[in-house]
């Protein structure tokens, strides 16, 4: 649950110019706290978000999560490099090689943006890779529309209608991406018009790999796929830009790397 601390300022000034001017914070526990004006450099209200635990994938990185609405997401892009049943996702670095890969449930890919993996973001990955199409476990394969995919068990990749519901909740597409964006310009270009992240959902400009294998975008534009098929060689993904507050609902080649936010089942 959210955790509301209200925090009552009264700044007392003595008319006695020789007097000590301070800051009073008081809290709702009914401690308090004193502090020379003149010592204070800012004061800042640093809001927390609701959330539903973390999550640990199969390589064993962790993941933050937040709650928005009626939904639970992660905080952070998956990295993970296995599917949940232990087995690897090819991990293809060279050009040419991705190039090549058909846009299907079937070529498989992954990797990070100009091969990097040592950034505070995600990996990129294809829509077969996404839905993990590949993989079984106890003889059950996995359903690529909303299924769990490549995300940790009790997780899933998110359907478009998910994506829909939670740019609803936030006002609409034309103003979600606002609400989801991280704030200031460490990760996002100039201007990161909008950026607010109010909803939590701190989303970091990861780039994509083109199909031709390409990267393009890194600190301006994220994307993310939706399991949600719109053609037999294409799929729904989320797009969100540095220069706008929205979030487009667009479709792309399978064979695109793009990030992933798993969503709690």
């Amino acid at each position: 649950m959210k955790k509301i601390i209200s925090i009552f300022i009264i700044m007392f000034v003595s008319v006695n110019l020789f007097a000590q001017t301070n800051m009073i914070i008081r809290t709702t526990n009914g401690n308090t706290h004193s502090y020379p004006i003149l010592e204070i450099d800012s004061v800042y209200y640093e809001e927390t978000f609701p959330d539903c635990g973390t999550v640990t994938d199969y390589d064993g990185n962790t993941y933050q999560t937040v709650t928005i609405g009626t939904q639970c997401w992660m905080k952070n892009d998956l990295q993970v490099t296995h599917y949940p049943n232990g087995n690897a996702i090819p991990n293809i670095t060279d050009n040419t090689t991705w190039g090549i890969l058909t846009n299907n449930d079937t070529a498989d890919a992954y990797c990070f943006y100009n091969n990097n993996s040592s950034t505070d973001y995600g990996a990129l990955y294809t829509y077969a890779a996404a839905i993990g199409d590949n993989w079984q476990r106890d003889n059950d394969s996995q359903n690529s529309e909303g299924g769990q995919g490549v995300c940790p068990d009790g997780w899933h990749l998110p359907t478009d209608a998910e994506w829909t519901t939670l740019t609803n909740y936030l006002g609409g597409e034309n103003v979600a991406g606002g609400k989801m964006k991280e704030i200031g310009t460490m990760h996002w270009s100039n201007p990161n018009i909008g950026a607010d992240n109010s909803s939590g959902f701190s989303a970091l400009p990861s780039g994509l790999r083109y199909n031709s294998g390409y990267f393009d975008g890194l600190g301006n534009d994220g994307y993310w796929w939706s399991a949600t098929e719109s053609t037999s060689d294409n799929a729904y993904y989320r797009f969100i830009d540095c220069h706008v507050t929205e979030v487009t609902n667009n479709n792309g080649t399978k064979a695109f790397g793009l990030s992933i936010r798993c969503i709690k089942d």
